[in-house]
């Protein structure tokens, strides 16, 4: 028992130093933890008190370059505006003086104009004046003095003017026709080409009467099929071994002439050969066409041409005007356009595109109706050509007015070449009428005797009586006829206008 009691005894103490030790130790550990984080907070703390001086430092060295560049932003802006200060002063000060001498010069204009105003008062007064003077003179009112004056002035002036034309006209006249006949005569000499007068081929010759049946054929069917298939009249008379073509197309008519020749030398003549041979000869002529338009235009000297236009000039191949060809009248003529240009410096390609086309009209006027000149300005339009050449090709006829000088080097080309000696056939009532047509214009005036036209048309001589024209109104006259002859008449080349005034002074001896 007494040994249970030791042993609990003993127990408990132990339990109770165990108990002592334990808490010794846990109070002493965290007593050390406490200062190790006490130690750990001041490091922590002077660290932090560490960067803040230099986080201050740092701002104060920033605010002070942010200050030091507010003030030299403000020196600039405030010696900006001085200067922007003593240039407005500046300007204000010269706006002052100009202001001042405006004034001034408006002071001086003002005593000058009531100057000016006290002259023409004065001046109005004299001329009062010297009117009423110069009316109590002549006993004349004014009205009275001013119609003679006018007529005295007008007849002097006229006079004057008569004598200035004529010294005007006969100089021009010098210089004009001295250049005129260089300028043309360099043209035609460097495009001289020689002329036959044409004449439309519309007779096929046989080589036998017989074959005449054969055209006709059984009832008139081979007859009937040549002329369905060509557009042709074929004329069967009592002409001896030979047929006549009728068309208004000369295209169509060339077509039916060498189809025909064709089957006279083949020998079969029948409805589908006809037609046959017919198709075949149609593209022949279209090649043809083709290529002669082609080859104008090379000679000539003129690119870019719409195939159309190339197409239509080469059918001009078998187009005739008064016996001469019109595809080599055009080609002539552009060449005749072409120097005279040169020579005169006008544009050279305008002169000679519109020469070339001005008759492409001609291709086409049995099937469009109108003038040939506006019908081959209105293809001319359609195909992309210029103003300029459509304006030429429209007034070489003067169907429209011409106003450039390459219009009227057309019209001067296109009359050189069919005025030309053997160019063109003129039947003798034609060439009578014109005769008839010259003499009956200049018999038209007042004071006119007589008129003759002479030298085949190219002058008419116009006598005058003497009692009713002088000399000076014989000028007059002869613009004035000659004018008239513009007007009314059509005719190649130019007309002479002479007018002749004698003065008879017959006496008697007794």
């Amino acid at each position: 028992m007494f040994d249970i009691l030791w042993g609990a005894l003993a127990l408990l103490i132990g339990l109770a130093a165990g108990a002592g030790l334990g808490i010794f130790w846990v109070n002493h550990g965290a007593n050390a933890l406490a200062e190790r984080k006490a130690a750990e907070s001041r490091l922590l703390l002077e660290e932090a008190r560490s960067q803040q001086k230099e986080i201050l430092l740092q701002a104060k060295d920033e605010a002070l370059r942010l200050r030091n560049e507010a003030e030299a932003e403000l020196r600039e802006s405030r010696q900006g505006l001085q200067r922007q200060e003593e240039r407005l002063q500046k300007k204000e000060e010269n706006q002052d003086r100009k202001l001042e001498g405006l004034e001034r010069r408006e002071r001086q204009l003002q005593s000058r104009e009531r100057q000016i105003e006290q002259s023409h008062q004065e001046t109005e007064r004299l001329k009062v004046e010297q009117v009423n003077e110069l009316e109590r003179i002549s006993q004349l009112n004014r009205e009275q003095a001013r119609a003679i004056i006018l007529a005295q002035v007008e007849r002097e002036t006229r006079d004057d003017a008569a004598r200035r034309i004529r010294e005007i006209e006969q100089q021009a006249k010098e210089e004009a026709e001295k250049t005129a006949r260089k300028v043309i005569g360099l043209a035609v000499q460097r495009c001289a080409s020689e002329y036959v007068a044409e004449i439309t081929v519309s007779t096929v010759n046989l080589p036998s009467e017989e074959l005449k049946g054969r055209i006709i054929g059984r009832e008139g069917r081979n007859i009937r099929a040549f002329e369905q298939f060509t557009g042709v009249d074929i004329i069967v008379d009592d002409t001896p071994e030979a047929v006549t073509l009728s068309c208004h197309d000369p295209v169509r008519r060339e077509v039916a002439r060498v189809a025909l020749i064709k089957l006279l030398k083949d020998g079969r003549i029948h409805p589908s050969r006809i037609e046959e041979v017919v198709q075949k000869t149609q593209a022949e002529i279209d090649l043809v066409m083709r290529e002669e338009g082609e080859r104008v235009a090379y000679e000539a000297n003129v690119q870019g041409l719409h195939p159309d236009l190339i197409k239509l000039l080469g059918r001009l191949k078998y187009r005739t005007s008064y016996g001469q060809n019109v595809l080599q009248h055009s080609l002539e003529s552009s060449l005749l356009a072409a120097h005279m240009a040169a020579e005169l410096g006008a544009n050279i390609s305008v002169a000679k595109t519109a020469a070339l086309l001005h008759d492409i009209g001609k291709a086409v006027d049995h099937e469009v109706q109108g003038p040939h000149a506006l019908i081959g300005a209105d293809i001319a339009r359609r195909l992309g050509r210029s103003p300029a050449i459509i304006h030429a090709i429209a007034a070489h006829h003067h169907d429209e007015e011409p106003t450039t000088v390459e219009a009227f080097l057309v019209i001067a080309a296109d009359a050189i070449s069919g005025g030309r000696p053997g160019a063109r056939r003129e039947t003798l009532d034609l060439y009578i009428k014109r005769l008839e047509a010259l003499e009956t214009v200049a018999t038209s005036f007042t004071g006119v005797q007589r008129a003759f036209a002479v030298q085949a048309g190219r002058e008419v001589r116009v006598l005058v009586q003497p009692e009713q024209i002088d000399d000076l109104a014989s000028i007059h006259l002869a613009r004035n006829v000659a004018k008239k002859i513009e007007e009314s008449l059509q005719y190649p080349g130019q007309i002479k206008v002479t007018i002749i005034r004698e003065t008879r002074a017959v006496d008697y001896a007794r």
